[in-house]
């Protein structure tokens, strides 16, 4: 989550646990260097190259990438009528990307004069992630989004007691969990499937984090016939950094407690 969300110092209720005042509008504004070089292609082209990208942190909002207007495929993009306003950064204008035969309407928006609190932005324009076929940090495909430096994955060895529970019918437990601590969000415990009791069934459902990797899901069957829909998610082949969790599986679902050492996760 970084420093926009949750109790990020530029998020919309920043923690009180500070000797200091962050001064500013409700809704600020950060921008630094992006320090890869970053490309993104459409259509077997590539449009946009860059080494000079720059991170905009903006309050609620994940960072957008923005990169000087040198650094595109000028003839891949025609302006469009489109115009949109932000109160924080100015009158923004777009254009559509446009290679042979295939086109995304207003696909990159740029602030050609952003208002007097935001100048910086001037010269530089965005893609949307969606937009474009394929993400590349450096040589790396990007999996959803750039990562936000910010923001961090900790997988730590534990020996925590891990009860999964179903009222009161034991679906798995573990003395030796894996801990995941995510910025911003609850920590998570991925046990080997080993610790699992009842049947698991894989689903069709997949969902993509930027720093994990692709999730695949599992339902759980319970001894009485019912069945807990997309129960257990785990990373089958997680991104490098998050190796660690290959082959373990977590759990959250309405009708599922966990226990860690006797007390609610």
């Amino acid at each position: 989550m970084g420093l926009t969300f949750g109790d990020g110092p530029l998020s919309p209720r920043p923690p009180q646990t500070v000797n200091y005042d962050v001064d500013g509008p409700a809704h600020k504004l950060f921008m630094q260097p992006f320090p890869r070089r970053v490309r993104a292609e459409f259509a077997g082209r590539t449009v946009l190259d860059t080494r000079r990208g720059v991170l905009l942190h903006e309050t609620a909002i994940l960072p957008q990438l923005y990169v000087p207007e040198e650094d595109l495929d000028t003839a891949a993009f025609e302006p469009t009528d489109h115009t949109t306003h932000c109160p924080f950064k100015g009158d923004a204008t777009y254009r559509s990307l446009k290679v042979g035969e295939r086109a995304v309407p207003n696909a990159l928006w740029a602030y050609p004069e952003p208002i007097a609190t935001a100048p910086w932005l001037a010269g530089y324009a965005a893609l949307y992630w969606s937009a474009a076929d394929a993400w590349y940090d450096e040589d790396e495909p990007v999996v959803g989004h750039l990562t936000d430096p910010y923001h961090r994955v900790d997988a730590r060895r534990s020996s925590r007691h891990v009860r999964v529970l179903a009222g009161d019918t034991l679906v798995a437990e573990t003395r030796a969990p894996l801990l995941v601590s995510e910025t911003g969000l609850p920590n998570r415990f991925y046990l080997s499937p080993d610790d699992v009791v009842v049947p698991t069934e894989p689903t069709a459902t997949r969902t993509v984090c930027s720093y994990k990797g692709e999730a695949s899901y599992w339902s759980v069957r319970l001894p009485d016939g019912r069945v807990l829909t997309d129960a257990a998610w785990g990373y089958p082949q997680p991104l490098a950094e998050a190796g660690a969790l290959t082959g373990r599986l977590s759990f959250l679902h309405d009708d599922l407690r966990v226990l860690v050492d006797g007390e609610p996760a």
